[in-house]
């Protein structure tokens, strides 16, 4: 007998290990690996290995197998059991990680499915590190009955434990189907892949979300590749748990300075433009971006819900090298105006930028609520992100570039819902209603009823400042609010209409 085939002894031992982890990591065979790789596709396991450090993946329950006896399954029990769950590093940074495998059982979930991701999300949320999930199933193991949903109540049961504790990243590899896409609308940041990702409700195919026109993905990628790249770029800046503090990288200048100085422009010319950039006719549009550009560290933008309610800009920027969550008008679109979608985009960021300690920079321009939308919906969707503006203890910053009126200045610049510093500029326009009503109901010179100075006197704005000062003093501002304390009331939790 081949002493490497005697399992009586230790070299046989040993042989026979590798040869159950050898097959553990092609369950489903070769062909099954280059029928993916014939679509386009990285495997399940691939997915893991490109997104982590180079020899960093220490793989969880590799040679687990179901034990479900039912409609024959006994006769069908890969290693791996349809998932690959583990841990390792992304630059350093220890991260959980579990990838489905839609060669096996279409990547439907069953008690051993089951059972290796919550594992998983139990030994992130123990060691306060970010988990990452690769989603490509077709919902719940039918065969295996009633343990099938039994396994997605865990799952979505430790995701809201988990939810505001560490970073929950979903990135939706295949198609998704069934009650998993729950988890993955209860991620904290979801990307998916264009043309290869897809959700729905239904276990049967079809009935597609078309994620990014829903806000349901925050971030579509266009491969395999993009995904892996911008799932590392996302955790740039968001700590490893709501304990911890974003990475802070080196300053660099913005990109507006940068791109002056390859021009030659000298810093007064810089100055000049960066005090111009809103347009002297307050009818006359401009595009936010270029506020941006002139404020925020070059390159740094990272823009969440980019195709929903693009009225208003969210993502994660960085000042000086320090991380900060920007929520911007967008005058190009609705005049930035607040409608539902808008007020449940910016209420979701808020959450996700307070969870995790990353203070709050707003750009406003806004002239209301959008009137056409002023019904039920639109209430209860503002009246949430009064609350969660309200309810936010980061660090809040808010410049007010033009209009802040009405109910837009309570949800985005009120002092008195909690923003730390308010900064206006010249061209501030600051009013419980518009000029033109203001001036028609009470007959006010239409130029005080938007008087920045006004706001100012009261104490309501803090300064009114020429924009070219405008990254210094939020610098100043982010470095004083960095140890900010705010004690609440004593609950058990707060209640967020809907």
């Amino acid at each position: 007998m081949n002493p490497q085939n005697d399992t009586s002894t230790t070299a046989g031992k040993i042989a026979d290990l590798q040869d159950r982890l050898a097959k553990s990591r092609q369950p489903a065979g070769e062909d099954a690996v280059r029928a993916v790789h014939s679509a386009g596709r990285l495997t399940a396991r691939e997915r893991v290995e490109a997104l982590l450090d180079d020899g960093s993946f220490v793989e969880i329950d590799a040679l687990a197998r179901h034990r479900s006896k039912a409609f024959d399954l006994e006769k069908e029990r890969p290693l791996t059991d349809g998932v690959v769950t583990g841990h390792g590093t992304i630059d350093g940074r220890p991260v959980c990680i579990f990838s489905q495998d839609a060669t096996l059982f279409e990547g439907k979930i069953g008690e051993t499915t089951g059972a290796k991701i919550i594992k998983v999300l139990e030994l992130a949320l123990k060691s306060g590190t970010p988990v990452i999930g690769f989603y490509e199933g077709a919902g719940a193991r039918l065969k295996e009955g009633i343990i099938a949903l039994d396994m997605y109540s865990r799952i979505l049961r430790l995701q809201t434990q988990a939810s505001g504790v560490i970073p929950q990243i979903a990135v939706v590899a295949g198609e998704c189907r069934g009650v998993q896409v729950h988890g993955i609308a209860m991620s904290d940041v979801v990307i998916s892949i264009d043309g290869q990702g897809s959700l729905s409700m239904d276990a049967n195919p079809g009935g597609v979300v078309e994620a990014q026109e829903t806000g349901t993905a925050h971030i579509v990628v266009p491969d395999e590749s993009a995904a892996q790249d911008t799932v590392a770029d996302v955790l740039t800046y968001l700590p490893s748990n709501n304990r911890a503090i974003a990475p802070a990288t080196e300053p660099v200048n913005t990109e507006l300075a940068n791109r002056r100085a390859e021009e030659g422009a000298d810093a007064a010319a810089l100055v000049h433009e960066i005090n111009h950039l809103i347009p002297d006719s307050g009818s006359e549009t401009y595009d936010v971006r270029d506020v941006l550009a002139a404020v925020l560290d070059e390159d740094s933008l990272l823009e969440l819900s980019l195709g929903f309610a693009p009225n208003i800009i969210t993502g994660f920027a960085r000042l000086e090298g320090r991380v900060v969550g920007v929520i911007a008008n967008q005058p190009t679109v609705k005049a930035g105006g607040i409608d539902i979608d808008s007020a449940e985009k910016v209420s979701y960021f808020i959450q996700l930028c307070d969870a995790f300690n990353v203070p709050l920079v707003s750009f406003v321009d806004a002239p209301g609520f959008l009137p056409e939308e002023a019904d039920a919906p639109v209430i209860r969707r503002t009246a949430k992100l009064f609350h969660t503006t309200a309810a936010a203890s980061v660090g809040k910053i808010t410049v007010i570039t033009r209009k802040a009126t009405g109910a837009a200045y309570l949800a985005l610049a009120a002092k008195r819902m909690g923003t730390d510093l308010v900064f206006a500029w010249p061209t501030a326009e600051v009013a419980v209603a518009d000029a033109d009503t203001f001036a028609a109901e009470i007959g006010a010179d239409e130029a005080s009823a938007q008087d920045p100075y006004e706001a100012a006197a009261s104490g309501l704005v803090d300064a009114v400042l020429p924009p070219s000062e405008t990254r210094q003093k939020l610098v100043e501002g982010l470095a004083l609010l960095e140890r900010k304390v705010e004690d609440g009331y004593p609950r058990k939790h707060s209640i967020v209409t809907f």
